[in-house]
């Protein structure tokens, strides 16, 4: 066991995660997702392929998602070999930080994601803190989808959005969400989690990560919400580095968060503006000349001290302070504690360094990078806003957007399923979908295939799903076919399509065609009517 001693001299056990899943079941693959409690042990449901749930040691039940094998895995590595794209291509990635301070999410969250603007995001990711987590709620939460969840869900799903992973501790929260196109290259989905409140034994501060291969290129997202108060800035710090630390992930080639081509980190970092007094502090904000603020700043002071904090880039503060408000108000706080306003909330992103060349190396290598083949698919990150929302008044913090351009050249672009329907689908006889595996990858028979509606929220947002072959894994181009029973098929019809989810990699790797299933004669005779969710007939 290592132990990691703080600046501020406080020490916290390295616990390697396996040690703390003790009633857990031995690992049976190699890229599984962790989920926010300690002790528990993982039960498959065969009803649904999506869902498992942890019995834990103070006898919660929660459901999650993780990977299962029916048989022997096959292939061990993505092969990026075919499918390269020879141009660049540009990615939009819209960020938000916000502590909602328990409250209920808005109504409209429009303005917030910036959907009317050009051109539109291709990946949305959202961290969330204090999140509601009182027991009762936390509990009902882990069985049903949180409200902040749902809205977001409901808002992107009509505009083709569709929800990639999230991962909760307590009152953290992370979602992403990504471009229907997209799914099929991101692969490799992990998440983890890392308690830093009371000695790291409570979740209430912490750090909650996503990460995945995205069209070939590692890339890593982290939620912090660091310890609060002005005199706490080591600790900030400690807490910061320890989550970057001790967060680990079971993939080989970024088996940290640091070992991503990409990191971005964002959160209630609870860095506050030192040594300026209330007074001068609020003149400076409402006579606009925020940067008289920039340089007592805990973050940005720090940064000239310690060096993995230089490493990570920050966009300029020319935003007012996120907190802290009284609700419902553009008004700093007035309660009897008046808290100095300062710059909670914040998004910073870090670029994996190059290696330094070694005495042995030529010149002409002196710019060679850590990752193979990084020259030849380098990935390029531009920061185009970064600001807040005032117009927001839920909580007393505003939320922080950081919007970027994703320069890069695909790994590649062919997706490793291909999959689509055959002949006419309805539910007045069984259907029938073939499927060919283009790339070898880990499959397995724990692999399935989900119907779902255009406009789907989410992986596990199926009508209905069919397993992969049982008996044997799949030969390349091999062209599989199954049946789908006529009683699974929706009786009313419409707009769908299917998927291919890898239990493995835990995302869909191949998508059909949008397809009409037609309205089944038992519709039309019990004159059955869709309902509609959300612009979205279901």
């Amino acid at each position: 066991m290592l132990r990691f001693k703080s600046r501020a001299g406080c020490e916290w056990d390295l616990v390697p995660r396996a040690a703390e899943w003790k009633v857990r079941e031995p690992k049976k693959s190699t890229n599984s997702q962790t989920t926010g409690l300690t002790v528990g042990k993982q039960i498959q449901s065969l009803d649904s392929p999506l869902e498992s749930f942890v019995i834990c040691g103070q006898g919660v039940c929660s459901f999650f998602q993780t990977p299962k094998h029916r048989d022997k895995d096959k292939g061990e590595n993505m092969s990026a070999g075919r499918g390269r794209s020879g141009g660049k291509d540009k990615c939009r990635l819209h960020m938000v930080t916000w502590n909602v301070a328990s409250a209920e999410p808005p109504e409209d969250i429009t303005s917030l994601l910036q959907l009317d603007v050009q051109p539109p995001a291709d990946l949305f990711v959202i961290g969330l803190q204090e999140v509601n987590a009182t027991p009762v709620r936390f509990i009902s939460d882990m069985l049903v989808e949180d409200s902040w969840s749902h809205v977001f869900m409901d808002t992107l799903a009509p505009r083709d959005f569709v929800k990639v992973t999230s991962i909760r501790m307590q009152g953290l929260l992370l979602l992403v969400f990504a471009k229907q196109i997209h799914l099929p290259f991101i692969r490799k989905i992990q998440t983890n989690y890392i308690r830093t409140g009371i000695f790291g034994y409570w979740g209430n501060k912490g750090g909650v990560s996503v990460r995945f291969s995205f069209y070939g290129h590692m890339v890593c997202f982290l939620n912090c919400h660091l310890a609060a108060h002005m005199n706490y800035a080591l600790e900030r710090v400690d807490e910061f580095e320890y989550i970057l630390e001790s967060q680990d992930f079971d993939i080989s080639d970024t088996p940290n968060v640091l070992d991503h081509k990409v990191v971005f980190c964002l959160g209630d970092l609870n860095f506050r503006i030192a040594d300026h007094g209330l007074h001068f502090i609020r003149s400076s904000i409402n006579s606009g000349r925020l940067n008289l603020l920039w340089t007592k700043d805990q973050l940005t002071m720090m940064k000239k001290k310690e060096p993995f904090l230089q490493e990570f880039e920050e966009g300029p503060l020319n935003f007012k302070p996120t907190y802290k408000f009284d609700r419902n108000s553009d008004t700093y706080d007035t309660s009897g504690k008046k808290r100095k306003p300062a710059w909670t909330d914040r998004i910073l992103w870090r670029i994996k360094p190059k290696t330094l060349p070694s005495e042995d190396d030529d010149d002409e290598k002196a710019s060679t990078s850590t990752d193979d083949g990084l020259d030849d698919y380098p990935l390029l990150v531009t920061q185009d806003k970064y600001t807040s929302d005032m117009s927001y008044g839920v909580s007393d913090h505003k939320p922080v957007i950081a919007t970027f351009s994703l320069e890069l050249r695909k790994c590649f672009d062919i997706p490793l399923v291909h999959i689509s329907p055959v002949g006419v689908w309805s539910a007045d006889q069984d259907a029938h979908l073939t499927y060919t595996v283009q790339e070898d990858f880990m499959s397995s028979t724990w692999d399935w295939i989900g119907l779902y509606k255009v406009g789907f929220k989410s992986a596990s947002d199926y009508e209905t799903f069919v397993w992969v072959r049982e008996n044997d894994l799949p030969e390349i181009n091999e062209v599989i076919q199954i049946s789908v029973d006529k009683d699974e098929i929706p009786l009313l019809g419409g707009q769908y399509l299917l998927g291919y989810f890898s239990t493995n990699m835990q995302s869909i790797l191949g998508l059909s065609a949008n397809f009409q299933i037609l309205e089944s004669k038992r519709a039309v005779m019990e004159g059955l009517v869709p309902e509609n969710v959300n612009g979205v007939n279901k």
